[in-house]
């Protein structure tokens, strides 16, 4: 492919630009702040995200994206061959500029091989000599919350309107589409509901005990008359199905058997959601949804969920955090959080 670079570098002038976008769900969630103040520094630039399949719905719902491109690898994009084609379809698009909200050099090496004129974002994974507007990450920018760890790199590019406040736009035909998956479970679309998200991608280490939620949602059916929804990906079948099996009550498990549109609309819903430090904790948050966060291995200083009716349930001991993806110990950060931990967080933020 031949590689052929325009000349202006002035990201002031933008007018078409394509930002990369982060790979999971929560770290999705996180860039929002950052996509809005993109947009507030560009309100008359066409913004397109290149993003990966399975979280490109998070993006459809971002009033500051004007169009989701998908990158699909595994998939015609995967490899040498596929960077280049999809490299390729992107030339084709004449991107004036590339904000790489992604930290690999990856990302970096499409934007290059795509002609794209200006390059920015993180000098993180050696990819500094492939941008042009390289942003130093320092020890301190890595310590601070996600959200401001992405604020603060499209500040330094002119971005400085920026709010921490995070926002997903449902629609009419999402909510209809709720009311008719509940109705197929059942399920009153007015009925008091709970999510309980009980799996993590990360590793053991984030996941609380199966048991101990079920414990939690039966005490929520026993004294609010819950129906609980277990929302997580196929992947997540194993924890959702422990969960269901050690409850005293009948509990909807949903994991892999919505996309994550719906799955983002049904929690909107929720009265109350509880989880894992997971993807679907940052949805619930940054819909406003009151959340008990649970925290064992992670550190909630830098990946809490931002919404203001959260609440973070975590024991603050000399090994945590040690973001390993299974304890070399003994399990002591998620051993030492009780039911009534759980629950009485739980109860708190129903009755606020």
């Amino acid at each position: 492919m031949k590689i052929s670079i325009r000349t202006s570098r002035r990201i002031e002038d933008a007018r078409n630009i394509l930002v990369r976008g982060t790979n999971w769900i929560g770290d999705v969630i996180m860039t929002l702040p950052a996509m809005a103040a993109i947009r507030r520094a560009f309100p008359g630039a066409r913004i397109s995200v290149l993003a990966k399949p399975w979280v490109a719905d998070i993006f459809s719902l971002c009033s500051d994206v004007d169009e989701v491109i998908l990158y699909r690898s595994p998939g015609v994009h995967a490899g040498v061959g596929g960077i280049l084609r999809l490299a390729g379809e992107l030339r084709e698009k004449k991107f004036d500029a590339a904000i790489l909200l992604q930290n690999a050099i990856e990302a970096a090496i499409i934007s290059f091989l795509a002609g794209i004129p200006v390059r920015a974002g993180y000098n993180s994974d050696g990819r500094g000599p492939l941008l042009t507007h390289s942003v130093k990450r320092t020890r301190a920018v890595r310590r601070i919350h996600q959200v401001d760890y992405y604020l603060e790199m499209v500040k330094t590019l002119g971005c400085v309107d920026g709010s921490r406040e995070l926002h997903l736009t449902l629609t009419r035909a999402d909510r209809n589409r709720t009311d008719e998956i509940l109705r197929s479970y059942g399920i009153d679309p007015d009925a008091f509901l709970v999510g309980i998200a009980p799996g993590a991608t990360f590793g053991a280490a984030k996941k609380w005990f199966p048991d101990r939620f079920a414990a939690v949602a039966d005490r929520l059916t026993d004294e609010f008359s819950a129906r609980v929804l277990l929302f997580g990906s196929a992947g997540d079948r194993e924890s959702t199905e422990g969960v269901a099996r050690y409850a005293r009550h009948t509990l909807t498990d949903l994991a892999g058997m919505t996309t994550l549109r719906e799955a983002i609309s049904l929690i909107s819903r929720c009265r109350l959601f509880i989880s894992n430090d997971s993807g679907l904790m940052h949805v619930a948050g940054a819909l406003d949804v009151p959340t008990v966060a649970v925290f064992g291995s992670t550190n909630p200083v830098t990946t809490s969920p931002l919404g203001k009716n959260s609440i973070v349930v975590h024991k603050d001991l000399a090994c945590s955090p040690c973001l390993k993806t299974t304890c070399p110990t003994d399990f002591r950060c998620m051993e030492m959080i009780g039911v009534e931990d759980v629950y009485g967080a739980a109860r708190w933020m129903i009755s606020r």
